[in-house]
């Protein structure tokens, strides 16, 4: 038994119960969070919608969900973690309730738009909470744990998806607005703050922070590479003759994976910057051999390389963000660095699509050269971040 074991005792080396709760909590939501990427296929097939409108309402919940998450952090620095979870997850309940009983187009669109303001609401106090109730040095680990169990509920998200799919598209938002709800009551009854989760907000601007500023950049570039394979590898499948079940297979391989490397974050708070250049470089051998294969074991191959490479691209960022801010302020720089999310899925999916009308094996030669770009400057971001946290006088007038 590895200490990344969500339900290990914490005398035994595990997590705390409310950390092992929130992650549980988070999971159950990501349950239902399937439901998204059927909106333009309910707005086509079930509302009569043309695809060009479909795609503007897309863009309109995910142009929204850039102000939720801003919003988030701020409520959660001046309100506190856990109500601004709850609020979040009950909002994005009702919201999807909104789209799976409306009649039309317009009101599908309203849902679609309430649902974005509300989508990110959860995300900088969930991950504010997760990195106050651990150990500095346990930051990275925490926040694998949280992909790696994003993941695993993930792939049975897909199932669920298969399931009720089948017999309505409504009803995969109906699932989606319940699992919100579950979470909400799962955050309630077993997560509490502890008492530096409820400091006063601070007065520090994320925005004026040069060493936030610098870890935005990374994280966009680093986002939108993440982004690039979640949109190509479905379509890669696809464009070499295969079926849904076998970009499933992959997704389930990749979850596999995703789990199993958390034990490599054991060591992260040490070296973040190193993991993080390491994962964008195995990240770039995977796309490579995505980028040639044209047989499922070599397709398998290239989507478990790519996802042991994101492993080290989602714990030690945010653990490093997490430790660049007071506790008044945590949230806040969360949300100010998750905006690189924001970006990426706005022009992710428009440049792989237009890099894969060129040609597949293109396409991702042209994310693997990103990736060693970024991996060679991600260094110099380290060197960055930490002279600055070496020069108080001048964090101070940044602040």
């Amino acid at each position: 038994m590895t200490d990344i074991m969500p339900f290990a005792s914490h005398g035994g080396g595990g997590w705390p119960r409310p950390v092992r709760a929130l992650v549980l909590a988070r999971a159950v939501n990501q349950l239902g969070a399937f439901a998204m990427s059927f909106l333009a296929v309910e707005l086509v097939h079930v509302y009569g919608a043309s695809l060009v409108t479909a795609g503007w309402v897309v863009a309109l919940f995910g142009l929204a969900t850039v102000p939720s998450r801003l919003a988030g952090g701020r409520m959660a620095d001046r309100f506190g973690r856990r109500p601004t979870i709850v609020l979040g997850l009950l909002g994005c309940s009702v919201s999807l309730l909104v789209i799976a009983v409306s009649p039309g187009v317009g009101g599908a669109a309203v849902g679609a738009a309430l649902l974005g303001l509300a989508f990110e609401i959860y995300e900088p106090p969930s991950q504010a909470l997760l990195a106050e109730m651990v150990a500095p040095e346990r930051r990275p680990q925490a926040f694998g744990l949280l992909g790696a169990a994003l993941a695993a509920a993930g792939v049975g998200a897909g199932i669920i998806a298969v399931l009720l799919g089948g017999v309505s598209l409504r009803l995969l938002f109906v699932a989606d607005s319940v699992t919100c709800v579950a979470a909400a009551a799962l955050i309630l009854m077993w997560v509490h703050e502890p008492s530096t989760a409820r400091p006063a907000a601070s007065d520090g601007n994320p925005w004026r922070d040069g060493r936030l500023l610098v870890m935005l950049g990374v994280g966009t570039g680093v986002a939108f590479a993440w982004n690039f394979s979640v949109t190509a590898l479905p379509l890669t499948v696809a464009a070499r003759g295969l079926g849904p079940a076998e970009t499933g297979w992959l997704l389930a391989v990749a979850a596999a994976v995703t789990i199993v490397g958390q034990r490599f974050l054991r060591d992260a708070a040490a070296r973040p910057f190193f993991l993080m250049a390491a994962g964008l470089a195995v990240v770039a051998a995977g796309f490579a051999v995505v980028a040639l294969a044209d047989v499922i074991p070599l397709l398998c191959l290239g989507a478990a390389t790519v996802a042991l490479g994101q492993v080290f691209l989602l714990g030690p960022p945010y653990a490093v963000v997490a430790g660049l801010a007071d506790d008044g302020s945590r949230a806040g720089y969360l949300a100010a660095y998750g905006t690189c999310w924001g970006i990426a899925q706005t022009l992710g999916p428009l440049a792989s699509t237009r890099l894969l009308s060129i040609g597949v094996p293109a396409a991702w030669l042209a994310g693997a050269a990103l990736c060693v770009l970024l991996a060679a400057l991600v260094p110099f971001a380290g060197r960055a971040v930490t002279v600055a946290e070496r020069c108080p006088a001048r964090e101070t007038a940044t602040a």
